[in-house]
């Protein structure tokens, strides 16, 4: 079976004060459609309350061969057997993340708008690269504004997998797909959706594989 052009690439959202119920809800929006990762994103926090949120969240999305990775922090990553991690600029080196990870492990870096940090970040053995935000978004400050196009050269040029990341919805997860983005993160785009977290990735997967139809066509 060929793998799909472009992956939704889901964010848990910032908070998460009740895991049980969260639990229930990622269940329900991970069988109603592919998900090829779970970045679980928890700002601020102490390492407990992380902890307890891959202890919580993992075995869901291990069950429905979805990785767990967790932002920032590679040595959390490594330690609680964490998929992968993904780290910032400003989250250390990509070689440190490197060493703690190991080879078999998945390490994503965020490349905002910069071709150059990306090819740096491809380069030195990155597993996937961020660009973004390539729409307004309010789950985080964004730092830059990436334009569509940079997906679709960086497609046309680089072997790396690239992701787009940053006020993706399921009116835009289509051109996302389109322009090249191998995957698309999405938060509050899918929790935040008015019919449903479920409903969102059902809506989600048939716009990015219309997408990603187009491009390839």
């Amino acid at each position: 079976m060929t793998a799909p052009l472009c992956r939704l690439y889901l964010i848990t959202p910032p908070r998460l004060d009740d895991l049980a119920a969260f639990g229930h809800v990622l269940a329900h929006a991970l069988d109603a459609g592919d998900v090829a990762a779970l970045q679980i994103r928890l700002k601020d926090v102490d390492d407990a309350i992380v902890a307890a949120a891959v202890d919580a969240l993992s075995p869901i999305a291990a069950a429905r061969d979805v990785a767990v990775i967790l932002n920032d922090r590679p040595d959390l990553a490594a330690k609680l057997g964490c998929d992968g991690v993904h780290i910032g600029q400003d989250d250390g080196s990509y070689a440190e993340a490197r060493r703690l990870m190991g080879r078999d492990r998945i390490v994503g870096v965020t490349c905002h708008d910069s071709r150059h940090l990306a090819m740096e970040a491809a380069e030195a053995g990155a597993d996937y690269v961020a660009f973004g935000a390539v729409f307004p978004t309010g789950t985080k400050d964004a730092k830059t504004r990436c334009e569509l196009e940079i997906l679709s050269i960086w497609q046309e040029t680089m072997e790396t997998p690239c992701v787009a990341i940053g006020g993706i919805t399921v009116a835009t997860a289509r051109e996302v797909a389109r322009a090249g983005a191998d995957f698309v993160a999405i938060s509050a785009g899918v929790w935040s959706y008015g019919d449903g977290p479920a409903a969102a990735v059902k809506a989600i997967n048939a716009e990015i594989e219309t997408g990603a139809a187009e491009r390839g066509g």
